[in-house]
């Protein structure tokens, strides 16, 4: 490999996952490792990490990956983070962590409730987003009133990619994209608040609130300490960095006003860019990542997450299978769509629409299979992204084509079931790792290697495949849509009565 050759690296923190991939100016990627750890659950809905383990896995990925290149770390220019939103991760007073609590954590669900009652009018007027369980300033909030003596303690608030950040570069800072997809950010003003922070009940905690800057803006350089521990070179520059799912769009190309991207991952991210943000209450959030350019959404956890459950409990069992992904491809290729086939909610983990929402299949016969079940969830899958991306269309996105990311967009077949269901073109980019080559992507930018994210997209970006929609399967989808949104609402009484269950202590039964 040339010793004139320039690379970016990109690092992607996750809720267990740090990948680190080194691309060239081209995005291809040339190197990339990924390390994975294990969640802490101290109690129910309580969902931690390790942040001295996080940094740890970080290092071992970046030094491996450097090695795996075989490039001299000092052709690398510049690197960025992308990590996931909200969740809480606190520093003491001596900048040493204090809790992590990821993005998949229940524990504030009551408060988030309380405070939607009380404030949330006045909150989305704010930030464009109303209160969440796992929404940073809701924790905090939660921490204020049940962990007043670890309060006492913290320091300073950093995101999940912050950390990462700061370990790199001594600074303490955090980007727009995350604060504002987090909700402390006033959105159309772009900066923090005291009012704002007092409707979630965080007044007199402003000084927690790390320094705010641009994804693009240079946080820092990589101090002599983190270079000796991730073999990276002294003093290279480190970008703000992104939310994850920002992050992801822009490695997608959907970096303009109108481009719409859709991640099929843990979470079903359905979302579109514009010049100003959008206010619909029926969006979950807005996110800011640029002059001019916001991240309009509407999610929920009913993504490819489903896929992986059915693959570990029903195909893998937790045995050895040689390729259970491509065992369940074969079994839905063995089925002919028809408007009698089962139906499936992606509801494992809830709904935006509610906690207490469930999962299930219906319409089962003595003549459906294996492979009937798998298209049932696949399509399932599908038939909630389109709500979502209904959302958006109400919210004023116009838009005939899409990008797909994250790990179901591998899949061909999920890929034209979403061309079919959606009636748009779906963009398959050829990058897989979309969230680390965004990152790459801000810090190209930011260093002055690429003019702006346009011209970045165009050199990092390139389409793997496009899936055009079958117009011939437009009236099947439109119909099967139209029954499981009726099963929704047939069911919703059920639900309700289980997750009521599920709180209720059983009656004791009688013993022989």
């Amino acid at each position: 490999m040339a010793d004139s050759a320039r690379f970016l690296l990109g690092l992607d923190a996750g809720n267990t996952v740090i990948k680190a991939v080194v691309f060239d100016l081209e995005g291809r990627q040339v190197s990339a490792c990924a390390i994975d750890a294990q969640s802490a659950r101290p109690e129910p809905g309580h969902v931690e990490r390790d942040l001295e383990d996080l940094w740890r896995n970080a290092s071992v990925a970046i030094r491996r990956c450097i090695s795996d290149a075989g490039i001299d770390p000092a052709q690398i220019v510049a690197a960025g983070c992308a990590g996931h939103g909200n969740g809480l991760y606190l520093l003491d007073q001596d900048d040493r962590p204090l809790i992590g609590i990821q993005s998949i954590d229940t524990r504030a669900a009551e408060l988030a409730e309380e405070l939607a009652a009380e404030h949330g009018d006045d909150l989305h007027a704010a930030s464009l987003q109303e209160p969440w369980p796992a929404q940073t300033p809701v924790l905090l909030s939660w921490m204020r009133r049940h962990r007043p003596q670890t309060m006492e303690q913290a320091g300073t608030l950093l995101m999940c990619k912050d950390y990462i950040t700061f370990k790199l570069t001594g600074r303490k800072v955090s980007d727009v994209s995350d604060m504002s997809g987090c909700g402390l950010l006033r959105m159309r003003e772009g900066r923090y608040d005291d009012g704002l922070m007092s409707l979630y009940g965080l007044q007199g905690l402003e000084h927690l609130l790390p320094s705010l800057i641009e994804p693009i803006d240079i946080a820092g350089t990589v101090t002599a300490e983190a270079a000796a521990q991730t073999g990276l070179a002294e003093g290279m520059p480190v970008v703000g960095g992104y939310f994850d799912v920002i992050a992801s769009a822009l490695g997608s190309g959907a970096v303009a006003p109108g481009a719409t991207s859709i991640i099929v991952g843990t979470w079903s991210v359905n979302q579109f860019v514009s010049s100003d943000p959008v206010v619909d209450r029926e969006l979950q959030m807005v996110s800011a990542f640029g002059s001019g350019r916001y991240m309009n959404m509407s999610n929920s956890a009913t993504s490819a997450s489903h896929l992986e459950w059915y693959v570990r409990e029903l195909v893998e069992r937790g045995g050895h299978h040689d390729d259970p992904f491509g065992f369940c491809h074969r079994r839905l290729a063995e089925v002919v769509p028809r408007l009698d086939d089962p139906y499936f909610h992606p509801f494992l983990y809830g709904s935006s629409k509610g906690a207490e929402y469930r999962a299930g299949f219906y319409g089962l016969a003595g003549w459906h299979g294996e492979g009937h079940l798998l298209r049932a969830l696949f399509e399932g899958v599908v038939l909630e992204h389109r709500r979502h991306v209904e959302v958006l269309r109400a919210a004023g996105a116009v838009f005939d084509q899409a990008t797909l990311s994250g790990g179901g967009a591998r899949s061909g077949p999920w890929a034209q079931m979403f061309a079919d269901c959606l009636g748009v073109r779906i963009n398959v980019p050829e990058a897989e790792e979309c969230g680390a080559l965004g990152a790459a992507i801000g810090a190209g930018v930011g260093v002055g290697v690429f003019a702006g994210y346009e011209q970045a997209a165009a050199s990092m970006t390139r389409l793997r495949q496009v899936f055009e929609p079958n117009t011939d399967l437009r009236d099947h989808y439109d119909r099967r849509n139209e029954v499981y949104r009726e099963l929704v609402t047939a069911l919703q009484p059920f639900w309700t009565r289980q997750h009521r269950y599920k709180t209720e202590p059983d009656e004791k039964k009688e013993t022989v």
